[in-house]
């Protein structure tokens, strides 16, 4: 797509969709995310003056018609966005597949006015979706001929635009990185995975584990990363001959290294080599005839479905919803049948039958036993998970590790952030199997002036991935104080090269030790930085290890609030979020949660503003709505604080509603870390390794490590699609060190994606909406994405 440089903004003012009819239908398997993707499809056709209709129980209602077929209005989807499945029904429809069906649904649509269809569902809803497009005008001529129709309705409604959203947990759909509801079921298992651990400690248990995927292998791999499970079974990557030694001698190693449970985690379409099923039972009785060890199965089933969306999931079927919308709009008789979905965090249009015909490759490939195809297929994202997971999960004999003589510490420095023992122990293992030395630093640059620094092991990280906070202890302190000391321990030690994890202050740190590098040569080593703050703030990414826990979890506890006001009587919730000057987290709880207003402080707002926010509850809370939510980032505003805003809004709406605040506070930083900050912290922090391994070779010179240029002390952020290494000295011109934020923030142009689905009148810049493209075939040497 285009980048941001290349356009002028352009609104959709003259996109209006006066006199357009849009369907909207869910369809296959339900989805957590998809209610929100409805409401976004609803709430965005209103406000570009489009009617909007419900199509209910998928195909199935369209073509029954009558009652299924119903035009939708903007409160229809009030108090939908934190349901699981779909309000809107799902159904397999046999009917629909015979054209008998499909010129029924056609005749159905024609009589409401209906030319475009926003689809949620998988590839057979929407391959199902694109037959119904080309056949379109075929069946109205058909229904002409019977009479059913005129020909100027013929004319009128000569053709279907169609565009798709992807909703299946599975994520087994080619061309976008996650599928709506992929995220929930990660949390649904890793939620399981969690508490089987603790009850497992206490008997000294292997426990099987059987996940949905029936053909991809996305949620068992994912889930085996985030969880640091001792084997995995998937469909794409079936086991070699005589897989079943193997795995035993692994799983009596770990008892013999104390480790008092093993988790084998199986997808539900697991085969071998010769395409035979692998099914958990199996692996059970293998481990009971050959080790004798207590083995347990569990199957998730429909657990993974269920349950309220994620986070992630609300924002990624808003954006998708939105786009959509936007999609249908600009649609012409000559634009083919499209799919939205993400990419990084971009948003991008790809041609349906593209993406269906490649994910069919992907069978095609695993039928064939081509299974180093079907994993090139399934996309960069599919196949660093795997090599990622084949990294961490095995150690090599001590004898076939390469030594290197390097030794490498690991700190982590600025406030606790879930994930942040994810990332250590991707560090660790992978520093171990390049052949370093790795040494832990305790509490941050303060430990590391007191001498509080070991040496660790493969063991000692493991079981760390599911753990909240900090297991290394983290502080605040900059190194500026502790110089020379942190200089004599790097030399005592003799530390070869850093990799800090940490938020802004991590940031600072780095920039003060380079600075350093004049009067110490023992600065003079690779340094690398993986971000790792709830807040979000650091320079140079677009996301931070622990914001997505914190985000989950002031989702929850405003899906919490809003219930409780369910009972009584119509009442506006004031809650403030933590993020220093930061706003990403009140902005996107805010697009989350379906609140109304966000007050952050990278948009300045005055009284008229705040007058204005209050009127706009007031009338909204006259109609059917009971409830209004208003987020308010810490430092938005010095004077207008937490306690004025609910002051105001409490003198303002008397006798209309009544007015409650909650401040959040540190339950955002704790809690065990969601299935993406596992996996991000792990992917990310295991490519900061290798950066240093690679470093160390290039700045290795007569006996000695002397690295003292700007790209020895990088950065290692996610920008739009990639994973980037940046040099911190480059990073300063792009932070405003006063605020401790970027001074540019991609998550501020979905601000008024939140202010269109709360009712407000905004302008919103459509030019870096998704392009038309093709779907990529990724060469394997192709850069990392940063998808998870």
């Amino acid at each position: 797509p285009r980048s941001a440089m290349d356009h002028q903004p352009k609104f959709f003012e003259n996109l209006s969709g006066t006199g357009k009819a849009i369907g909207v239908l869910t369809s296959g398997g339900d989805a957590q995310g998809m209610n929100a993707a409805v409401r976004a499809v609803v709430r965005m056709g209103i406000y570009v003056k489009a009617k909007v209709y419900f199509v209910y129980e998928g195909y199935q209602g369209m073509v029954d018609g009558g009652d299924n077929i119903v035009e939708v209005s903007w409160e229809s989807v009030s108090s939908i966005l934190q349901v699981g499945g779909t309000v809107i029904g799902s159904a397999r429809c046999k009917s629909f597949r015979t054209r008998e069906g499909r010129l029924q649904a056609a005749y159905n649509l024609v009589q409401r006015g209906i030319t475009n269809l926003c689809v949620i569902g998988g590839d057979g809803s929407l391959t199902g979706a694109n037959l119904f497009r080309e056949e379109w005008s075929g069946l109205l001529e058909e229904l002409a001929q019977k009479g059913k129709i005129d020909e100027e309705a013929v004319k009128k409604y000569a053709y279907l635009n169609i565009v798709g959203m992807v909703g299946s947990i599975d994520n087994d759909f080619c061309g976008t990185d996650m599928t709506i509801g992929t995220d929930s079921a990660l949390h649904r298992i890793i939620e399981v995975v969690d508490a089987i651990m603790t009850t497992a400690q206490s008997h000294q248990r292997t426990f099987v584990l059987e996940v949905m995927g029936r053909h991809c292998g996305y949620l068992a791999l994912v889930s085996a990363l985030a969880c640091g499970a001792d084997w995995v079974f998937i469909p794409e990557y079936p086991p070699e001959e005589g897989w079943e030694d193997s795995m035993c001698v692994k799983l009596s190693e770990n008892r013999a290294r104390k480790k008092r449970l093993n988790i084998i985690i199986v997808a539900e379409g697991a085969i071998d080599c010769h395409n035979k099923p692998i099914t958990s039972e199996k692996v059970k009785d293998l481990v009971v005839q050959r080790l004798g060890f207590d083995t347990r199965v569990t199957i998730l089933g429909h657990v993974q479905r269920g349950g309220t969306p994620s986070a992630f999931d609300r924002i990624l079927a808003s954006r998708m919803g939105v786009e959509a919308v936007l999609a249908l709009l600009e649609a012409t008789p000559a634009t083919p049948a499209c799919v939205v979905s993400l990419s990084g965090n971009q948003a991008v249009r790809l041609p349906l039958m593209e993406c269906v015909q490649m994910t069919q490759e992907v069978q095609k490939a695993m039928d064939e036993g081509r299974f180093v195809e079907a994993v090139r297929l399934r996309g960069r994202s599919f196949e660093n998970n795997l090599n990622t997971y084949k990294l961490l999960s095995h150690k090599k004999p001590d004898a076939e590790l390469p030594k290197t003589n390097f030794n490498v510490a690991v700190l982590n420095v600025g406030a606790p952030a879930a994930g942040m023992n994810a990332a250590v122990r991707a560090a660790v293992r992978v520093g171990i199997t390049e052949g370093h030395k790795m040494f832990a630093v305790i509490d941050g640059f303060e430990g590391f002036a007191r001498g509080k620094i070991k040496e660790i092991s493969w063991g000692d990280v493991g079981g760390w991935t599911g753990q909240g906070g900090s297991i290394l202890g983290t502080k605040r302190t900059l190194p500026a104080k502790y110089l020379e000391k942190i200089a004599d321990q790097m030399r005592t030690n003799n530390i070869n090269a850093l990799m800090v994890i940490g938020g802004f202050e991590a940031y600072l740190g780095l920039l003060e030790l380079s600075a350093a590098r004049e009067k110490y040569d023992e600065f003079c080593v690779p340094m690398v930085m993986v971000p790792a703050t709830v807040s979000n703030n650091v320079p140079g990414s677009d996301f931070s290890i622990g914001a997505d826990t914190a985000l989950n979890t002031i989702t929850d506890t405003c899906d919490r609030i809003k219930q409780s006001a369910s009972g009584t009587k119509r009442r506006v919730f004031i809650i403030e979020t933590m993020g220093g000057y930061c706003g990403y987290l009140a902005n996107m709880g805010a697009l989350a949660a379906g609140a109304d207003a966000a007050y952050i402080f990278e948009e300045q707002f005055d009284i008229r503003e705040l007058q204005a926010n209050v009127e706009h509850l007031t009338e909204k809370m006259k109609t059917s709505i009971q409830r209004g939510l208003v987020l308010r980032n810490e430092n938005c505003n010095e004077n207008y604080t937490t306690d004025f805003i609910y002051q105001l809004y409490s003198e303002e709406g008397k006798g209309v509603f009544d007015c409650r605040k909650n401040v959040l506070g540190h339950m955002q930083q704790g809690g065990a870390p969601s299935p993406f900050d596992r996996n991000f912290g792990t992917k990310i922090s295991a490519k900061a390794m290798q950066w240093i391994s690679k470093k160390l070779k290039e700045t290795y010179r007569k006996g000695k490590v002397f690295a003292n240029t700007d790209d020895s002390v990088c950065l290692l952020g996610m920008r739009r699609r990639n994973l980037v290494f940046q040099p911190v000295a480059e990073l300063k011109t792009e932070t405003d060190f006063v605020h401790r934020i970027p001074k540019e923030q991609w998550w501020l142009k979905l601000r008024p994606l939140m202010k269109i689905l709360a009712k407000y009148k905004t302008s919103y810049d459509v030019s870096d909406s998704g392009q038309l493209e093709h779907v990529a075939m990724h060469s394997p040497k192709e850069a990392e994405t940063g998808a998870i």
